[in-house]
């Protein structure tokens, strides 16, 4: 791959996610130095992550190199799909109202709520015996 990169970092629950985008690529997508079909096998996980780039026209434009840690399947994903869209912002600032539109750019808050204590999880209580 090519020197000149442009690099996002994305996370989400407790996924962090690492993007590098080389201008000028096949829209080659390595994932923690596995091919992406390998590292996330459900179906749609590959439409989710290349939806920034879809959004602004430039599927096959760039080779996608990921390094993403922590979390499960779902928030590394989105955690690439933001990275993607960061470092798109990156490459071309004027691509912020397309990307915004659809949503691209939010960090999901969402994250699990801590166990509390004398509850079986954060909100769960134990059954109310009368007797």
């Amino acid at each position: 791959m090519s020197a000149q990169y442009y690099e996002g970092i994305g996370r989400r629950k407790s996924a962090t996610a690492r993007v590098r985008l080389f201008p000028g690529g096949t829209g080659n997508i390595i994932i923690n130095d596995r091919e992406a079909d390998d590292y996330l096998p459900r179906h749609g996980d590959l439409d989710n992550i290349s939806e920034p780039l879809r959004a602004v026209g430039q599927e096959r434009q760039y080779n996608i190199s990921v390094h993403v840690q922590g979390g499960g399947i779902s928030g590394q994903r989105d955690a690439i799909r933001l990275g993607i869209a960061r470092a798109l912002l990156k490459i071309d600032p004027d691509l912020k109202p397309e990307l915004k539109s659809k949503d691209l750019l939010t960090r999901d808050p969402r994250v699990k709520e801590r166990k509390k204590p004398g509850l079986r999880r954060a909100r769960k209580a134990p059954t109310y015996t009368k007797r």
